[in-house]
């Protein structure tokens, strides 16, 4: 009996000084000891590993129609035990909305609630702390804007996730 693949997930890549930013925050703030992961914004959290093939191919051909997401990252979010940014971007909200349909068969229950992309900089910390961090950030955070370039395929693994695949934006595959 072979073992069941891996779920997959899928995150907008970002470009690389909002990345720098959000991830440097992150890295500052995430405990250390459950922080796997660099900043990111999760479209999907849970598709079926044994569907790669046909998941790689779709996120190829939306990739390649799909120009640069223009974002805006406008304040902090308190999320009980921890903080995270909210992400504006109709575009991006559009592009998920578009994958969800494709894929409706395969979608979690997680990612069938609301969609609200954002980036956690922190998480599972007491709520104290997380209040402290949210009210920091609130006082001394300036609206910014970046840029979502592409789309990132991954596996996985447990805590980390092994990168599987990056699709920019507007690039034919071969």
């Amino acid at each position: 009996m072979s073992e069941k693949p891996q779920p997959l997930l899928v995150t907008l890549q970002l470009d690389p000084n909002t990345f720098g930013v959000l991830d440097q925050l992150r890295q500052h703030h995430f405990p250390p000891v459950r922080n796997h992961l660099s900043a990111h914004i999760t479209l999907f959290h849970a598709l079926p590993g044994d569907e790669l093939d046909s998941i790689r191919h779709t996120l190829q051909q939306v990739c390649a129609g799909q120009t640069v997401l223009p974002l805006s990252l406008p304040k902090p979010w308190f999320i009980g035990r921890g903080v995270a940014i909210n992400v504006e971007c109709e575009g991006l909200l559009r592009l998920r909305s578009d994958l969800a349909q494709r894929w409706r068969a395969w979608v979690s229950p997680q990612d069938q609630q609301r969609y609200h992309p954002h980036i956690t900089v922190q998480n599972k910390v007491p709520p104290e702390q997380a209040r402290q961090l949210y009210d920091h950030l609130v006082n001394t955070w300036t609206p910014m804007v970046g840029q979502g370039t592409g789309l990132l395929l991954w596996r996985y693994v447990g805590g980390p996730w092994e990168p599987i695949d990056t699709m920019p934006f507007g690039v034919e595959s071969g």
